[in-house]
């Protein structure tokens, strides 16, 4: 019984002392700007390919047979967006033709949307490596 005793008062005061057992961390300042430097840069890379070119967003206007309609219809989206880029792609057998640089979707929406105006055709959102330079601190 006195050990019994002895026991129990034992596990009490070491449970009491684990209770009281605190731990102070010093941590550098400079570790925060490093992880804070860190996700900007994971920000940027997750919008990159492999090859260091970005993903993004094109509308495709046709998809034809003909190369001549292709490059017809290059040169009149030259002329009414001289401030857009309008590329003609080949994959046999067919000429596709897309038009812009978008980083986001929804502003390939909107300019689709411009688009209709001029151009019979549907214009299809697509996926697509861009070209394109980030400003610096844009995707912070």
């Amino acid at each position: 019984m006195k050990h019994l005793f002895f026991f129990l008062v034992a596990c009490f005061v070491f449970a009491a002392a684990k209770a009281n057992d605190t731990i102070i961390v010093h941590k550098d300042a400079r570790i925060d700007l490093l992880a804070e430097k860190q996700a900007a840069i994971n920000k940027v890379t997750s919008k990159m390919t492999a090859d260091g070119l970005f993903r993004g967003y094109r509308l495709q206007v046709l998809n034809t047979r003909s190369r001549d309609d292709a490059f017809k219809l290059k040169a009149t989206l030259l002329e009414n967006f001289p401030d857009q880029k309008v590329y003609v792609l080949y994959q046999s057998p067919y000429f596709k033709v897309r038009i812009g640089n978008f980083v986001q979707r929804t502003d390939a929406e909107d300019f689709r949307k411009q688009l209709s105006t001029y151009i019979s055709n549907p214009a299809y959102v697509v996926n697509d490596v861009i070209e394109y330079i980030p400003q610096a601190g844009q995707f912070q």
